[in-house]
């Protein structure tokens, strides 16, 4: 939109309708590339509903993982509740010891991975 003297922006209805657009997007969870490419659906001739309808049903998609990951965690917080008993001193405490075990697990993996990942390339190259 175009600047008045002092730099403010002039916007007309077109370019309100576009930000309401993007910002009713992003309250639905759409990116900002998301929204972008709906609105070049929406101005196009030659576009169908179905990229609309792929767009939204890869954005379920994602919003259902999201779910199941956030239902993950409440589960795994709500067992860590259960079983503290919250009288104990803190370097007794079961969720504090989950919490430092779970990243040495972590790392511990994540070291194994890449060791068992080299193995393999060595093979590959031994066995080219």
């Amino acid at each position: 939109p175009a600047r008045t003297a002092a730099g403010y922006r002039l916007y007309d209805a077109t370019d309100l309708e576009r930000v309401n657009f993007i910002r009713s997007a992003q309250e639905l969870g759409f990116t900002l590339e998301q929204a972008r490419q709906l609105l070049a659906l929406r101005a196009s001739d030659t576009a169908h509903a179905q990229a609309v309808l792929d767009i939204t049903l890869a954005k379920i998609a994602d919003a259902e993982a999201r779910l199941e990951r956030l239902s993950d965690i409440r589960d795994m917080l709500r067992m860590l509740a259960d079983e503290c008993p919250g009288e104990v001193p803190v370097s007794d405490c079961p969720i504090l010891a989950f919490l430092t075990a779970r990243r040495k697990d972590q790392q511990h993996n994540k070291k194994h991975q890449a060791a068992q990942d080299e193995r393999s390339s060595l093979a590959k190259g031994l066995l080219s």
